[in-house]
């Protein structure tokens, strides 16, 4: 009877990783990608190391790849693109640059040099198509951010008034998939990492209970549901990368008796696979993380996880308009898996 248990198993455990296939759609020997932008259902946008920039206005059946010139040696982990036209790229460290273009890549616009030799840009995130936020490694620990309001044309410093704390020793922000930031209409939140990692919510931080403690640990991504009643902030150990303790939790959105915003943690929730750099809500229950040790995904709403993949990917984002997602990570692999 036992024999046929496991071998019941097995073949449950075949068919799930069948049913959950990440088609690659292409590669770049060399190339590693850690952002990722999906601003339709068919336009989607990468972005990585060695200046590099790929573009497909069909969904994945093609891209474009092209180096950024004057950028070559440059990384750019963070794009955001608002179609197939415009989209702005971020390179980490010193100096940094923020670039833009307006004509599908064939020409980067220099917006904003920082020439301070402390600089790491991390992460970006736009609230709409005009309001965003960059957010770079803590100088003199004091957190590095900048706002934009029009659609990153021009960029200006936050004010160090607007944290109600400094970061504590060891202290950063991860550079892992430009997801470390999101907005829902009453804040933005943004996930540290490292030596203490912890939870801003409008410039005030909350201890999480997320692995921390040593350079490779803490919060590396979060996601916010559609109907924004449900945070899920991922990461773990990523030179540990199938370690599973402390990598995940799930924050529930209620109201006390004042009618004020509480977040409060889910009990018994299930813990990814391993180290994850990216979580992203496909809708209100589905949910799909990512990481160098595979690739999960919970069908309500992060309770429980199962692995698809022991591929390696950093970074994940849905797929307007369809129950889909698009993979970027190492070797220029950009997958699709869909959901339909």
């Amino acid at each position: 009877m036992r024999i046929y248990k496991i071998v019941f198993l097995l073949l449950l455990a075949n068919q799930l990783l069948a049913q959950n296939s990440i088609k690659i759609l292409t590669e770049k020997k060399g190339v590693s990608i850690r952002g990722l932008s999906v601003p339709s259902e068919h336009i989607i946008w990468v972005s990585g190391s060695k200046g590099s920039v790929a573009k497909s206005m069909n969904g994945g059946a093609t891209f474009e790849w092209m180096q950024v010139k004057g950028y070559e040696q440059r990384d750019f982990r963070s794009i955001h693109a608002w179609n197939e036209k415009e989209a702005i790229i971020v390179a980490i460290a010193s100096p940094a640059v923020i670039l833009k273009t307006f004509d599908g890549g064939n020409n980067w616009n220099l917006v904003t040099e920082i020439l301070d030799s402390n600089m790491f840009l991390d992460a970006i995130h736009f609230k709409d198509s005009l309001y965003g936020w960059i957010v770079g490694d803590p100088i003199d620990k004091n957190i590095f951010l900048l706002h934009t309001k029009d659609k990153g044309q021009t960029w200006q410093e936050v004010g160090i008034d607007y944290f109600k704390e400094n970061v504590n020793d060891g202290e950063a922000f991860f550079a892992s998939s430009s997801t470390n930031m999101k907005h829902t209409k009453e804040a933005l939140f943004m996930v540290s990492g490292g030596m203490s990692s912890r939870l801003w919510i409008n410039g005030s931080p909350t201890n999480i209970p997320i692995l921390q403690g040593a350079k490779s640990t803490g919060a590396n991504s979060i996601a916010i549901s559609p109907d924004e009643n449900k945070i899920i902030i991922v990461g773990g150990d990523f030179v540990n990368d199938t370690l599973k303790k402390n990598n995940f939790l799930c924050l529930i959105k209620k109201k006390n008796k004042n009618n004020q915003v509480e977040w409060q943690l889910a009990n018994k929730y299930q813990n990814p696979n391993g180290y994850r750099s990216c979580v992203e809500f496909v809708d209100n229950n589905i949910v799909i993380a990512c990481g160098t040790s595979g690739v999960d995904i919970s069908k309500n709403g992060g309770q429980n996880w199962n692995l698809i993949s022991n591929q390696s990917f950093h970074v994940v984002q849905h797929q307007p308009g369809r129950k889909g997602a698009y993979f970027a990570g190492s070797g220029g692999r950009i997958g699709y898996l869909t959901l339909d």
